[in-house]
């Protein structure tokens, strides 16, 4: 015979206090009405790979759900975006290696397959904003983000071309300039550039903690650079073991003249965008990078998890951690829900 469970009785008002914490928990209704933070689709920033030629769709294998898109099918995505409420697109263009040279001379074509799709999103639907990632490595043979002596990356040689790079995005329509790359100076010489050029009004979103990651394998593969990439960039992106010194990069970055900045990858380095925001208590974005990304689908299509609310839990730790927004591959599939 099964023992009757025992209850023991405590005197639980005296224990709490009266402080009974699920109280707010009880009903949908009460836990949206005590909520800290929120996540909506003003949140949201959506990075969308670029490709050569007319009405194509190349999947990315290691992106389950990411597509390189032709131009023209991009103008299709930023009327999606714009419909779903999602503010602005991130640019990312995969440049044919015929293309590709030591100094990523390609990125200051005017014609190039980056600024061809800033023109054209922008006469389509001129009120998404567009963000253009301002490095040399998907346009250099080495895959680094700067020009190369040796095996030296040339900071101020770099800088130069990022500059320039910055300048070409900003005359095809760029409406906010984002330097990936972590060369020292070149927010300064970008915001100098710019405004010489009459293009004063045109943002600078600095990816101004950026860490030497693990998490960035996928990204490479939809860029083409996982196989030109020489060596590693720990010589200019940050080591993983650091804060303090992402403090100080960020604070350099704004002295510069950024007007948002960037902790990239994200969920790895939530400590950092709570002690950037609390530092300096500027517009802040965290990018859910494609290691992120790939990790939650792998898990999803493998049933290791609830796909849909891992997606969102993720995102909602930005927010929390303190950023203002989130580049982030997921939101063409979440943006729905939010509107929701």
């Amino acid at each position: 015979m099964t023992a009757e469970p025992r209850f023991p009785k405590y005197d639980m008002d005296a224990i709490l206090g009266g402080r009974r914490m699920r109280r707010n928990r009880r009903a949908d209704w009460s836990r949206r009405l005590v909520r800290e933070t929120v996540l909506t689709v003003d949140d949201l920033i959506w990075p969308i790979f670029l490709v050569d030629g007319d009405h194509v769709r190349q999947g990315v294998p290691s992106m389950p759900g990411v597509e390189r898109l032709s131009v023209d099918q991009a103008v299709v995505e930023a009327e999606k975006a714009a419909a779903l409420g999602i503010p602005a697109i991130a640019l990312f263009p995969f440049t044919e290696p015929s293309l590709r040279d030591p100094t990523g001379s390609e990125s200051l074509n005017p014609d190039n397959l980056v600024c061809r799709a800033c023109r054209a999103i922008k006469a389509a639907v001129p009120e998404i904003g567009i963000i253009c990632d301002v490095a040399l490595d998907p346009y250099t043979s080495h895959g680094h983000d700067g020009v190369m002596e040796g095996s030296t990356i040339l900071n101020d040689e770099s800088v130069a071309l990022l500059a320039q790079q910055a300048l070409n995005q900003a005359e095809a329509g760029a409406d906010i300039i984002a330097p990936s790359d972590m060369m020292d100076g070149r927010v300064a010489a970008i915001r100098e550039t710019l405004d010489i050029a009459g293009l004063s009004d045109v943002q600078i979103m600095a990816y101004a903690a950026k860490y030497a990651s693990a998490f960035y394998g996928p990204f490479r593969d939809a860029i083409g650079t996982s196989k030109t990439l020489t060596g590693d960039k720990r010589t200019y992106q940050m080591d993983f073991g650091n804060s303090d010194e992402a403090l100080r990069e960020i604070e350099l970055d704004i002295a510069e003249g950024a007007d948002m900045i960037m902790v990239k990858p994200g969920m790895p380095y939530l400590d950092i965008i709570r002690r950037a925001k609390d530092a300096f208590a500027m517009p802040t974005f965290a990018y859910q990078v494609s290691g992120e990304y790939a990790m939650i689908r792998a898990a999803e299509r493998n049933g290791w998890i609830d796909g849909e609310r891992a997606m969102v839990e993720s995102l909602w730790a930005f927010k929390r951690a303190g950023a203002d927004g989130i580049l982030t591959y997921f939101a063409p599939f979440v943006a729905p829900l939010l509107k929701r």
